[in-house]
């Protein structure tokens, strides 16, 4: 019996996604990192205009030290990656790097090209733009190309904070430092563009705020619910239901995730069971109960 359950376990852990499914995904980030990459080689680095997060601290290291942009994407985005790992798994972490590695590519590849506008408004907001909707189709493939999100996930189980709140406190100094790197003007036009880019890229994913709410009904509940608990290190609940029309009584699962794990969730339930009933919502805030993550290695 032991060994039958060790084996499920280990089914459940392992299966690999289909083939086309792998392809699609790696074409969304490569175009998903390529479009970051126009954002800040065309648009916003020419023009001295950062955006948040771990980008932003690497476009003004490359500008203080003269280095390659790309550089500094790499390397100081890695450990973050490691945490994303630790947090969210082998696929998180893989499509990660691989898009860092394009990003990291294609700045390179773009830096020499003339940027497309000298006008500091229209490059801030087209940037932000353009970068905001690379950064959403990364993360909706089951990616990141800023480690900022993935330590405030990490962070996020340790202190009486959401995702967003930590973000938006940890790019304050960021676009802060911006100013002393550059100038004010250029902090104010970077902090717009980290405005615009945000938006976008809740445009893309759907969801302003990291946390949503998942409900499953399947005839396979319980397995699904093993498979979100072992994969994405998500406690669940079981809640009964009955079928109005049927009458036929139903195991409903009900979970919190981020918005970093919901590719891999609907991945989960399309691979166990391609009829499960599956909604899943945005939250505002999530507090109290067991809403923080375990690890999953």
């Amino acid at each position: 019996m032991t060994e039958q359950t060790d084996q499920l376990i280990a089914a459940i852990q392992h299966r690999k996604l289909p083939r086309t499914k792998i392809i699609l995904r790696i074409i969304g980030i490569t175009i998903g990192a390529i479009l970051m990459a126009t954002g800040l080689e065309i648009f916003l680095v020419p023009n001295n205009v950062v955006d948040g997060g771990i980008t932003g601290i690497s476009i003004m290291i490359s500008y203080i030290s003269g280095w390659k942009l790309g550089i500094f994407l790499f390397l100081l985005n890695m450990p973050f990656v490691y945490l994303g790992y630790k947090q969210m798994g082998k696929t998180f972490a893989f499509s990660s790097v691989y898009g860092i590695i394009i990003l990291s590519i294609f700045t390179a590849v773009f830096h020499p090209i003339p940027p497309f506008t000298d006008d500091i408004l229209l490059a801030t907001v087209f940037g932000g733009m353009i970068l905001g909707i690379g950064v959403g189709l990364v993360i909706r493939n089951g990616g990141a190309l800023d480690g900022t999100e993935i330590l405030a996930i990490v962070i996020n189980n340790k202190v009486p904070f959401s995702v967003g709140q930590i973000i938006m406190i940890m790019n304050i100094f960021i676009l802060g430092a911006a100013g002393f790197v550059f100038s004010w003007d250029r902090a104010m036009y970077s902090l717009l563009a980290y405005v615009i880019a945000s938006k976008a890229i809740d445009g893309v994913v759907a969801g302003l705020e990291g946390s949503k709410s998942v409900w499953i009904i399947s005839d396979v509940a319980e397995e699904i619910g093993e498979a979100v608990n072992a994969r994405l290190g998500r406690g669940v609940t079981y809640l009964q239901g009955e079928g109005a029309y049927t009458g036929d009584n139903k195991k409903v699962i009900f979970s919190i995730i981020t918005r970093l794990e919901e590719s891999k969730l609907t991945t989960i339930v399309e691979e166990i069971d391609p009829s499960a009933f599956l909604a899943i919502a945005d939250i505002s805030e999530v507090r109290g109960g067991r809403f923080k993550k375990k690890g999953i290695h």
